[in-house]
């Protein structure tokens, strides 16, 4: 129940006490004085929308436009139906109109003058696509590794990411270059490590960043990325999700949220080295732990279950 019900169910005990025992009674009793009761006992008529607080707005103020004025902004608009705001003030002003822009745009506000903006489409998410098999889909994706974690604060270090959609296997990399080689070469090894469990990729899923593909670049848009052409040489189709939707690569953003807080938070790195080493590690754990998608398996383990 909202504060105005309340208000009004608060005021409906009043008149019908008030009516029962007088109001003097009433006034002593709810602490309201008899004025304030005789108010509402002449609005009242029985019906609970009759004791709703009425808008105070007035009716008409000394300063407001003039039906000359209005006349003359009407006919303003309607021969320049397309002219700004501040032009069309500044021309009324030429014809005499000697108030300020706020109060011009109350009123065109008012009286509907502005128009109505286009209705959006509205956005229809696709079903999810479930994927059948392993290597049927892998999202792949960059993570900057945090200032915090690192010891060097001239190194700058980037963890390459690629997660199997239906199994979730992880495989991870360290890099300290975010770029297109790096990319292809993540790309072979991700191949090859997958490969060595019994999976082929048949595609992977990846933003629109320049270390995959120059679709968004202003002059080499039509050039393949190095990443591109290995993907192409290791037989793998390469899709990219929708501009700006990071949710499409879900699982692999998931997995750096994750990442962040199990690995990163605790962790800190001296080199390249030590960072990789960690990272195998942390790739060990994770390949290792049940997930609920899985009916609580761990992703090798589902693997096994799927190729048995």
């Amino acid at each position: 129940m909202n504060t105005v019900t309340q208000d009004m169910k608060y005021r409906q005990s009043l008149m019908k006490y008030a009516q029962k025992y007088g109001v003097s009674r009433a006034s002593r009793k709810y602490n309201k004085s008899r004025s304030y009761i005789y108010f509402w006992l002449k609005r009242w008529d029985g019906n609970l929308e009759s004791l709703a607080c009425q808008s105070r707005r007035p009716h008409s103020h000394p300063n407001q436009h003039t039906e000359a004025e209005m006349k003359l902004i009407r006919d303003m608009r309607r021969r320049n139906p397309t002219l700004g705001m501040i032009e069309l003030w500044h021309r009324l002003r030429k014809r005499g109109y000697t108030r300020r822009p706020e109060s011009l745009f109350r009123l065109m506000r008012r009286l509907g003058m502005f128009p109505q903006p286009k209705p959006k489409k509205k956005y229809v998410p696709k079903p999810y696509e479930q994927m059948q098999y392993p290597g049927q889909r892998v999202q792949i994706d960059v993570k900057v590794v945090p200032k915090a974690c690192i010891a060097d604060s001239e190194l700058r270090l980037f963890q390459y990411t690629a997660i199997d959609e239906f199994s979730r296997l992880r495989f991870l990399a360290a890099y300290n270059e975010q770029s297109t080689f790096s990319s292809a070469d993540f790309l072979r090894k991700a191949a090859t490590f997958y490969k060595r469990r019994g999976i082929t990729i048949e595609c992977v899923q990846t933003d629109n960043g320049f270390e995959f593909t120059n679709r968004f670049s202003n002059s080499k848009h039509d050039i393949q990325t190095l990443f591109e052409e290995t993907a192409q040489n290791l037989g793998i189709r390469h899709k990219l999700i929708r501009p700006y939707t990071p949710r499409h690569n879900g699982k692999v953003e998931r997995s750096h949220r994750e990442d962040q807080k199990l690995f990163y938070n605790p962790n800190r790195f001296f080199s390249l080295a030590d960072f990789g080493a960690q990272l195998a590690g942390h790739q060990a754990r994770t390949n290792n732990r049940p997930m609920r998608p899985l009916n609580w398996l761990a992703p090798k383990e589902a693997l096994v279950a799927f190729f048995s």
